[in-house]
């Protein structure tokens, strides 16, 4: 049986892509846009889900992603023929304290080199991702690494 993380504290970070475009909260929707000399990202909290032994093995760490400021999470609901990434008022500790996984909050993090992906535990296949050019709103897609960027580096906070 797979030993559960002891992490209580959720480690904050910046998220940005390899062409220095950060993750901002705009109008209640999350973005990424191309980093400028006073913008400050917006504060994304990781926290470890502890009941790794109800999860799929190899698939990454399983988190939990929120919002430092406004206190919310991300997750994935199902929207017509797929999955789409949403924002909700909640708090990663109360998350984290659920006595289960909280899949539709979960997201299978994994690293290779300095970036970072993000798998909808809910939806297995299904990533965290943004469009290759300009300004626009975090979305999911099956698409890994072709036409839209879903590999991130997190940034720590100093």
């Amino acid at each position: 049986m797979a030993k559960a993380l002891a992490s209580e504290v959720p480690s904050r970070r910046y998220v940005q892509d390899l062409n220095h475009r950060a993750w901002v909260l705009q109008d209640q929707t999350l973005m990424i846009v191309p980093r400028k000399e006073r913008m400050v990202p917006i504060t994304v909290t990781l926290m470890p889900c502890r009941h790794l032994e109800t999860l799929e093995k190899d698939r990454g760490k399983p988190m939990y992603l929120g919002l430092l400021e406004p206190n919310c999470c991300l997750f994935c609901k199902k929207d017509g023929e797929q999955p789409v990434l949403q924002l909700e008022e909640r708090s990663i500790i109360d998350l984290h304290a659920f006595r289960e996984p909280v899949k539709p909050f979960l997201f299978y993090h994994s690293e290779t080199g300095r970036t970072s992906t993000f798998e909808s535990v809910a939806f297995p296949g299904w990533f965290i991702a943004a469009c290759s050019k300009g300004d626009c709103p975090l979305f999911m897609t099956q698409e890994l690494g072709k036409t839209y960027i879903t590999d991130f580096e997190l940034i720590r906070q100093n």
